[in-house]
């Protein structure tokens, strides 16, 4: 087997994307197809929602709690720029074109 892929040293979001591509592949997840990413996304996103119940609550008084939630970021993340690696997004350019958008907005 290849190695496993190695991400950057501070990296771009481009970065990330591009690593996520790699890990996607090396893992042998690249058959999966869209549908499949954007039910992982909406699970992940549902295990960050119980992550921030726990992390929320009297039961914060543990290390573990905290870190969980990190993970569940870390996995909604990731599959989110699976998803936009699916559907040919890149997410950084998505991301400013949208913040100029925003910027033209009133906020109230």
């Amino acid at each position: 087997m290849a190695a496993h892929p190695v991400l950057k040293p501070n990296p771009t979001l481009g970065d990330l994307q591009e690593y996520v591509a790699a890990i996607v592949k090396h893992r042998g997840f690249v058959h999966d197809g869209v549908q499949h990413d954007f039910i992982m996304l909406t699970e992940e996103v549902g295990e960050l929602a119980k992550a921030l119940r726990k992390w929320s609550g009297d039961s914060m008084a543990t290390d573990s709690v905290s870190r969980e939630l990190e993970h569940e970021v870390a996995d909604v993340l990731i599959m989110l720029l699976s998803f936009c690696n699916q559907t040919g997004i890149d997410l950084e350019k998505a991301f400013r074109e949208k913040e100029e958008k925003n910027k033209q907005r009133v906020w109230k």
